[in-house]
């Protein structure tokens, strides 16, 4: 798979704090990568050197296969920190001042205002928007250029429920039309709904790298229950595709082989003359990988 970015040893140091410390990362064209770790672990320091906004200490990062990174930043979109624009001018006005700044021409405002369903409100200044709607105008902004690449940082940061889903929306709308998006985020359920591949830093270290799905995959739990128990009991533990079982809760939580689901028990307890009046697939959550991953390296 292409290479989007690869960074190589990558250090910063803020007197006596080491932000970033040897970080080494890749990522794939077409991946939603997300970069999660608590406050100060390094996420917005790392996008800001591979933004060209921190000077690195030490280390490398290529961009698109580049070595000369100002020509491939041109081809990135990204939002960092807060929303930046004149209060009192409307959307269109401040997309025409980041068109000049960018480059790129003022052609792609109006499709880039529907993108993010701000064309109705695109003569509307600036200042009497929600804070959902700036945020949602700063990706706009990011996509003037149409960049294969787009980078967020804590994209949802501060928005109300409805406001998390609307960049949510975007963000997966965005990462369907083929760019590659990299953010950075504390929101575990959001990265888990969006991202399909994430690392983990803390202390500016990496402590973990991988597919979403793998990782929340590596635990396949179903929960069954049936009006008699033991037979229950009786026929899970004679079922091939079980690692192993447990009471909960007056049902039995059963740690299911690789490839083998919730239909493949529920088969085999019909077919032993066991009809199941519980059947439910538990997964591992991102949350819960991640406290795993703080706990084994803390």
């Amino acid at each position: 798979m292409e290479s989007i970015l690869r960074i190589d040893n990558l250090s910063k140091r803020f007197g006596r704090i080491q932000a970033v410390d040897k970080l080494n990362l890749e990522v794939s064209r077409g991946q939603v990568f997300g970069i999660l770790g608590p406050n100060g672990s390094g996420k917005t320091t790392t996008l800001g050197m591979i933004l060209e906004v921190v000077a690195p200490d030490e280390g490398s990062y290529v961009w698109l296969g580049k070595q000369k990174s100002t020509e491939a930043r041109i081809k990135i979109g990204s939002i960092l920190e807060t929303p930046c624009f004149y209060p009192y001018l409307t959307a269109v006005q401040n997309l025409r001042i980041t068109a000049h700044i960018k480059k790129c021409g003022t052609a792609n405002i109006d499709k880039v205002l529907k993108q993010v369903e701000l064309f109705d409100r695109r003569n509307d200044k600036f200042k009497t928007y929600s804070l959902g709607m700036k945020q949602r105008l700063s990706i706009a902004a990011a996509l003037l250029s149409d960049p294969p690449v787009l980078i967020l940082d804590e994209p949802t940061n501060g928005l109300d429920p409805e406001g998390i889903a609307a960049v949510r929306e975007l963000i997966q709308e965005i990462a369907l039309s083929g760019k590659t998006i990299i953010m950075a985020s504390h929101l575990l359920d959001e990265v888990q709904k969006v991202c399909t591949h994430f690392c983990v830093l803390s202390k500016g270290k990496k402590l973990h790298q991988g597919s979403v799905s793998e990782t929340l995959d590596e635990i396949n739990k179903v929960e069954v229950a049936a009006d008699d128990m033991e037979k229950l009991e009786a026929v899970v533990e004679s079922f091939p595709g079980k690692i192993q079982y447990r009471k909960a809760n007056g049902s039995l939580l059963v740690t299911m082989q690789e490839g083998v689901g919730a239909t493949d028990l529920n088969s085999y307890c019909f077919g032993q003359g066991l009809t199941l009046r519980r059947l439910f697939t538990q997964r591992n959550s991102l949350e819960q990988e991640f406290l795993k991953i703080l706990r084994e390296n803390g």
